[in-house]
């Protein structure tokens, strides 16, 4: 596998491949990898010629400063996991070289950036939607695969590509969860152990008022969500919603779309921990 930190030495690889006829898949990432990450490389590896990968912590999306400090990187584990796994290229550039210049572009994506996690984390999304286009530009694949975990960025980054026509196939891959049901994520490996007991209710409490969904309405399954969520003590919940999965919009009954789903932001301990499931 080639690693590369400089955006002319992973342009020069992926050209020589796009001269050679093959199709490029890729992989976004901010590191600290796990098996979710890995069943992307594997999907890509499955539909594509060659498989890169990019490791990047990307400060401009980090409303937070402390949460950017706090943010897992294993650089040596990532390269080891990512070499197991058969991908052909990492891209793993510093700040510096993604961002020469001072950032000034700003994105406009309407409700969709504004609702859930827009509004929990200002600025988070066009961070986002920056550093993904630059990747993408970068990289220039034929694919690119996004967990389904992240629900509202894939469906910031699918606007994001209709919206500048630009040449990719976005493929969203399904949640990779621990046996338990815990949503896979870089952040849990920052839950101590007795945190890292409960955590499995956050699935298993949307699924609980999933199975309710006959006998309630979006308001009042959210209601009944919340409610649950308040009897742990440990979680301090931000939101609940539920939501289309076209352009996220609330849901006042169920015939108002093809395809719903539930969403859950939380605390639990010194981690925010989000989840998603569809409802139908």
């Amino acid at each position: 596998m080639n690693v590369y930190n400089f955006i002319v030495d992973i342009q020069r690889f992926v050209e020589e491949k796009h001269n050679l006829g093959l199709k490029v898949g890729f992989v976004p990432t901010m590191g600290a990898l796990h098996e979710g990450h890995i069943s992307l490389i594997n999907r890509a590896k499955k539909e594509n010629d060659i498989v890169v990968c990019s490791v990047f912590v990307n400060p401009i999306q980090f409303n937070n400063p402390a949460d950017l400090e706090k943010y897992p990187r294993t650089p040596e584990k990532d390269i080891t996991k990512l070499e197991q796994a058969g991908c052909d290229a990492v891209f793993m550039p510093t700040a510096d070289e993604m961002y020469p210049n001072k950032v000034e572009d700003h994105y406009d994506f309407g409700e969709i950036e504004h609702v859930m996690e827009g509004a929990c984390r200002p600025g988070h999304f066009n961070g986002v939607a920056i550093v993904v286009r630059k990747l993408f530009e970068i990289v220039n694949p034929n694919k690119a695969y996004f967990g389904e975990k992240d629900f509202q960025q894939l469906a910031i980054i699918k606007k994001m590509v209709r919206d500048l026509n630009m040449n990719l196939e976005i493929v969203p891959c399904p949640i990779v969860r621990e046996n338990d049901g815990l949503a896979m994520s870089s952040r849990n490996v920052r839950l101590n152990e007795a945190e890292r007991a409960i955590a499995p209710k956050i699935f298993a409490t949307l699924n609980d008022a999933i199975s309710k969904k006959d006998a309630l309405s979006p308001s009042e399954m959210k209601k009944y969500t919340l409610d649950k969520y308040a009897e742990i003590k440990e979680f301090d919940v931000e939101y609940v919603e539920i939501t289309d999965e076209i352009n996220l919009k609330s849901l006042e009954n169920w015939n108002e779309c093809d395809h719903a789903r539930i969403f859950v932001a939380l605390q639990l301990g010194p981690v925010r921990l989000i989840d998603n499931v569809r409802i139908f």
